[in-house]
């Protein structure tokens, strides 16, 4: 059985050597010791969140702190090729069901994007607080999947500052059920083209509209800034499906897996 996963804050790990302690306290030495009830002598993974992983054992138990002795501390690189989520706001929850999944297969970043037929909207204090619950929903995902790196969470994007970072990007896909090409071709002619790696684009955008769809007047204005459509599948899928049903291919086609 995989270790479980622990999260210390970014950079903690830094210096850390085989044999030395390490300890964790806060929220979740208090989830190490209630909930998961660890015990003197169980493995451990404590990982900061910005690839240091350490792999130990507990050495120390106490009320609300963790103690570690580290076996092994690695640093684990970040794929040559980023993907990122652009994920439109969504009714139920189901923008948040899709970068959780996203999280756990891989995702490098999500980017909260407020559509045009967005019905969710993000305004004054509600708009930190929804940030810090996407976050803390990426957090959780990337300790369930025992990730080392916990997937950034960029600021919310309306349909123009969006069109300013698909003409920054490397590569930006809308996925649209009305696109000729599928997201595969797309992804295939990349890798031919530039291959896989120091001239292939290092961060990949994928656009996931609202329920009702991207519209006219925002897939025109995408593409003039520079992304191109491609089509996911026979079917239409929902908001919360398209996002981790790309991240899936585009980790297969770009050799992320």
């Amino acid at each position: 059985m995989s270790n479980p996963v622990f999260f210390a804050p970014a950079g903690s790990l830094d210096g850390v050597e085989p044999g030395a302690l390490f300890a964790i306290d806060g929220a979740e030495a208090r989830h190490a010791v209630t909930v998961k009830r660890l015990t003197v002598g169980e493995a451990v993974d404590i990982a900061d969140g910005a690839g240091a992983r350490l792999t130990g054992t507990v050495a120390e138990v106490g009320p609300g702190s963790l103690s570690v002795k580290a076996s092994e501390v690695v640093f684990e690189e970040q794929p040559d090729v980023r993907l990122v989520l652009v994920q439109a706001l969504a009714k139920g929850d189901r923008d948040e069901l899709a970068i959780e999944t996203a999280t756990e297969l891989g995702i490098d970043a999500v980017i909260p994007w407020q559509a045009e037929r967005s019905i969710v909207r993000w305004k004054g204090d509600r708009a930190a607080k929804a940030h810090a619950k996407w976050q803390s929903v990426v957090t959780a995902a990337a300790k369930q999947a025992r990730r080392a790196w916990i997937p950034e969470v960029r600021p919310i994007l309306d349909s123009g500052a969006l069109a300013k970072a698909v003409a920054s990007a490397d590569l930006a896909v809308i996925l649209h059920e009305d696109a000729k090409r599928p997201l595969r071709a797309v992804l295939e002619a990349l890798v031919e083209t530039k291959g896989t790696g120091l001239d292939s684009p290092r961060e990949v955008l994928l656009i996931v509209g609202p329920e009702g769809g991207i519209s006219p007047r925002e897939v025109t204005r995408l593409s003039d800034a520079g992304a191109v459509t491609a089509l996911l599948g026979h079917h239409v899928l929902r908001s919360s499906t398209a996002g981790p049903a790309a991240v899936v291919l585009a980790s297969d086609v770009l050799g992320r897996w």
